[in-house]
């Protein structure tokens, strides 16, 4: 079977960055609903249309096809006092933006005596990224998943 519009794919997948670093090692197989559901970058998608079983692979994207380009309005710096005593640089915390749209993850960078610098860039964010798989899985949706636009069952995501 190929990879074509509303067909649920699993993927062995690992992306390094551009220089070949480990970026994610794909302990966990991919599984996504292909056809444009917003699920896997589009770059990816359209690379594994057609594709089958056994078949692999290699996608490069840019920034922009990945997590974006490096925003510098993103990063901020705030009285240490609106922090607990307990952090780390590199520890990550979710905040509502304003318009109450979805949750930024801000990391923070450096931990000054009075004051926190955070970063609500995407930690990839302004990275080429370089995706590599092997499909190892094709099967149709089910007309429940083609609704609700993502995987159901295993791997996939649940409802609770």
């Amino acid at each position: 079977m190929k990879i074509s519009k509303d067909t649920v794919v699993t993927l062995a997948y690992q992306v390094t960055d551009a220089d070949g670093n480990m970026v994610d090692e794909g302990r966990q197989p991919l599984i996504y609903l292909h056809g444009g559901y917003g699920s896997i970058f589009a770059t990816i998608e359209d690379a594994l249309t057609d594709k089958q079983v056994g078949e692999a692979i290699v996608v490069k994207l840019q920034p922009e096809e990945a997590f974006g380009e490096y925003d510098a309005s993103l990063v901020e710096v705030e009285p240490r006092s609106l922090f607990p005593d307990n952090i780390e640089v590199g520890m990550q915390f979710e905040r509502a933006s304003e318009d109450g749209d979805d949750d930024t993850l801000f990391t923070i960078t450096d931990i000054a005596e009075d004051k926190v610098v955070v970063d609500g860039n995407h930690p990839l964010a302004g990275m080429a990224l370089v995706f590599s798989c092997t499909v190892s899985g094709v099967r149709a949706a089910t007309r429940e998943e083609t609704q609700h636009g993502h995987v159901h069952g295993p791997g996939g995501h649940h409802h609770h």
